[in-house]
């Protein structure tokens, strides 16, 4: 199972998007990181200075044999979510929010009383808070504060998801500038792909635009004088394609007259020369046939062809075509409504004779032709009651001096080999396209589908 690659442009545009992502996530990180450590630094000297402050108050109240202390402690918690802790010999006094004094952590509480004082961030009771251990009046009382932090991380937490989101918009930005940019810079290659397969769809006279970039310049350059050589190359090969048939056309005519009085007195010969004589004339036959496509394909590459525009009804044009053929006419199915197309009526009645031509000389002769709409095209359906076309041969044969297994066949039956290569000219010059599908039951399908005028 082959795995798609990813354009060129969805990958440049995928970069960039990366690389935005990846950069900004690095500045939201570092900012995230220097943020908080700066604004928990902030807090931490905030409520250490606001616990000294305490507790020169709780000191005063220790001093004048702790009257009113309870109040005093209720006092300075009652403007906060904060907690106080006095430990006393007799033990310990809390003010504010209750904690178990068992929580806090016993380095903590070992530096205060030896007089130093500490702060340690802690979560108590599923809250963070800052704890701030100070020495009070005495050695043997410690003042213990502690301040929640739950505001400056809710602060956090909102700087994240902002930091995050702006990570995200980046990262979508950068892949949208990308996409931008990546456009701008492939647009001089889609516009070579799509000037490459004009000409291969036999647009000769497709050109590069000038850019104003000199490294553009220069290819725009090599590939218009690239194409200018193929078209010139193209039309000389087809005038004199075009004169060496115009100038059989005397001979010819001279060799066709001859023939038919020689096919008149066909009964006077017998014998061998009578079997020369045959072959004569339908060698003479197949040459007047060649002689005239090749006449039809040498005005179209020169792009002389005289070539007349019409709405034509497709199904009608067949049943004239099936009409004017000598042979019995095979089966035909026509959609209704009629289906109507925007041509020239020559060409379209050219495509279905020789495609009816190359089912009765090479498959057995034609047994169903079908008009029909597909997703808005109009399809010409011609099935044969041949062996099929074998899959690598389905696109050589419209190309021209290609007759397949028939190549080495000749006589009255034997092609020119240009019949289905008229048919895929003649179809291009309509914007069409023709292929070859298996005919269920066995047998060829030849298959042309035009654009629908909408007239």
């Amino acid at each position: 199972m082959q795995i798609l690659r990813p354009t060129l442009r969805w990958r440049v545009a995928t970069a960039f998007g990366l690389a935005s992502l990846l950069l900004t996530g690095v500045l939201a990180a570092a900012t995230w990181n220097l943020a908080g450590d700066y604004m928990l630094r902030q807090r931490e000297m905030s409520v250490v200075r606001q616990a000294e402050v305490n507790v020169r108050l709780v000191d005063n109240s220790l001093r004048a044999g702790a009257e009113g202390l309870d109040e005093l402690l209720a006092g300075l918690t009652s403007d906060s979510d904060s907690t106080v802790l006095l430990s006393r010999p007799q033990g310990w006094i809390t003010g504010g929010r209750r904690v178990d004094p068992s929580v806090l952590p016993e380095p903590l509480l070992a530096q205060a009383r030896g007089g130093v004082p500490a702060t340690r961030r802690l979560v108590v009771g599923g809250v963070p808070v800052i704890a701030v251990a100070l020495p009070a009046a005495t050695g043997a009382n410690i003042y213990v504060e502690l301040f929640p932090l739950l505001e400056l991380e809710r602060t956090l937490q909102f700087l994240g998801i902002v930091l995050a989101c702006g990570v995200v918009a980046s990262g979508l930005l950068g892949f949208a500038i990308g996409a931008w940019a990546s456009k701008r810079a492939l647009r001089p290659l889609t516009e070579l792909t799509e000037a490459a397969s004009r000409m291969a769809r036999g647009d000769l006279r497709t050109r590069l635009p000038g850019y104003a970039d000199r490294d553009l310049t220069a290819l725009a350059s090599a590939f218009n004088d690239t194409a200018e050589a193929l078209e010139a190359r193209v039309l000389r090969d087809a005038r004199f394609a075009g004169d060496v048939s115009h100038e059989l056309r005397s001979p010819l005519t001279t060799m066709a007259n001859a023939a038919a009085v020689l096919r008149r007195r066909r009964g006077e010969l017998a014998g061998t020369a009578g079997q020369a004589l045959d072959l004569l004339l339908s060698e003479v036959d197949r040459f007047e046939r060649m002689v005239v496509d090749l006449l039809e394909i040498s005005r179209d590459d020169q792009g002389s062809g005289d070539s007349s525009s019409e709405v034509v009804d497709l199904g009608q044009l067949v049943c004239n075509v099936l009409g004017a053929r000598s042979t019995p006419p095979p089966a035909i199915e026509i959609e209704e409504p009629p289906l109507l197309v925007h041509g020239d009526r020559r060409r379209l009645d050219r495509t279905v004779a020789n495609l009816l031509d190359n089912a009765e000389r090479y498959a057995g002769g034609p047994v169903r032709v079908a008009v029909m709409r597909r997703d808005g095209r109009a399809r010409l359906e011609v099935d044969d009651a041949g062996p099929g076309v074998a899959e690598e041969l389905r696109e050589r044969v419209f190309d021209r001096f290609a007759r397949g297994v028939h190549s080495r066949q000749r006589g009255q039956d034997g092609g020119s080999g240009l019949g289905l290569s008229l048919v895929a000219q003649h179809v291009r010059h309509h914007r069409g396209s023709v292929w070859i599908e298996d005919r269920p039951g066995g047998g060829a399908r030849f298959v042309v589908e035009l654009p629908e005028s909408e007239q």
